[in-house]
């Protein structure tokens, strides 16, 4: 692999190997784009095999936090982690505590938080090592679950791709096919019960399903078929690459609206999407009230404050919508779009001061 071809591709700024013998640490930090502020990205721990793509799963990873923060509105850069384990069996204290030494290290140019494979607790024994760690447990004054805070964005984007579509951000009779009823979904779920939506949901977990129905009064249906629901809104809340070859000419649907990541298999069914008239939030857009909420974190943590922030998803997707109707593409590419310009946007006024400052500097040295 060449590291250097790599990081030119898409102009990474650094890429972090840390390793601890006793611990069985071997960690890789990629460190995307820090121009509107320290890189923010969780830490995922995940068997791979082979250290060559955890390299590139960690530059994909924060590639995608550049974008997802600057969607958001975040003054936060783009990192991400991925340690290379068993998180069922190869983790220990020691292992934790040495990668937040690595973090404290990098004196706050990286800030890390939970993801897949990782919990609350390890980012606890992060935090003994350094302050540079968000979703600690709430006694250290973090906010806890962000699953509830996740919901809530994914509904606000909801409501105003619904706008987009209807005419109306009522979601009041609509008919809402849920695919996947875990944590985040579950909330969003009691959102939508509460404003009188109509749920089909699926899940492969029974339970799931069982307490979906008791809840919220949902229908239920084979994973399989969801695909095949006659609805107004399908909202995927599970795994990714699920709008593809397969899936993509059997929704019924005029929204696509959910919280799961890279909801699109390629690129292309972004633009099928597009000449279909189907409306979609884009993935990374939608589900950022958790970067959201922990970002929050780093002013002192404030429920109301945050969840104000969550709110201006609704906002977000609008913009989004309009740059795709103004620039004739897809939502999809709108909001890369839109996150570009705001970081190129800083760009170019950094570049403007610095060239003022140099030109101060040449007159007072004359």
């Amino acid at each position: 692999m060449k590291i250097f071809d790599e990081l030119q591709q898409y102009d990474y700024e650094q890429l972090i190997f840390c390793q601890d013998r006793e611990s069985g640490l071997k960690a890789v930090i990629a460190i995307h784009d820090t121009t509107l502020g320290p890189a923010l990205g969780g830490t995922r721990m995940w068997t791979y095999a082979s250290e060559e793509e955890a390299v590139i799963d960690a530059l994909r990873l924060a590639k995608g936090m550049t974008y997802k923060n600057a969607a958001a509105g975040l003054n936060l850069g783009g990192g991400k982690t991925v340690i290379i384990g068993d998180p069922r069996k190869d983790k220990n204290e020691a292992m934790f505590r040495a990668f937040g030494r690595f973090i404290q290290g990098l004196n706050g140019r990286y800030i890390t938080a939970e993801d897949v494979g990782t919990t609350v607790e390890d980012m606890d024994l992060i935090h003994e090592e350094t302050r540079y760690v968000t979703g600690i447990s709430p006694a250290f004054g973090s906010s806890g679950n962000p699953s509830p805070v996740t919901a809530y964005g994914c509904y606000m984007g909801m409501k105003a791709a619904a706008k987009e579509a209807f005419g109306d951000d009522s979601l009041k009779g609509k008919t809402i096919a849920v695919q996947g009823v875990g944590n985040v979904a579950y909330h969003m779920c009691q959102y939508l019960h509460e404003e009188g939506a109509k749920l089909v949901v699926t899940d492969i977990n029974q339970e799931n399903m069982e307490r979906a129905v008791r809840d919220f009064e949902a229908e239920t249906v084979d994973p399989e078929q969801i695909y095949d629901v006659d609805c107004d809104i399908f909202s995927p809340c599970a795994l990714g690459a699920i709008i593809n070859d397969d899936t993509i000419n059997r929704l019924q649907c005029k929204v696509i609206a959910g919280s799961a990541n890279n909801q699109l298999k390629d690129a292309e069914h972004g633009d099928i999407l597009h000449e279909k008239g189907v409306v979609y939030a884009p993935d990374y857009v939608i589900n950022a009230g958790g970067v959201i909420n922990v970002a929050d974190e780093l002013l002192g943590y404030n429920r109301d404050r945050a969840y104000k922030k969550v709110e201006g998803i609704y906002q977000t997707i609008l913009r989004i919508f309009e740059i795709s109707k103004r620039d004739g593409i897809p939502s999809y590419k709108a909001a890369d779009r839109m996150a570009e310009e705001r970081i190129q946007s800083l760009h170019r006024s950094r570049k403007t001061f610095l060239t003022e400052e140099r030109n101060l500097l040449n007159i007072k040295t004359r």
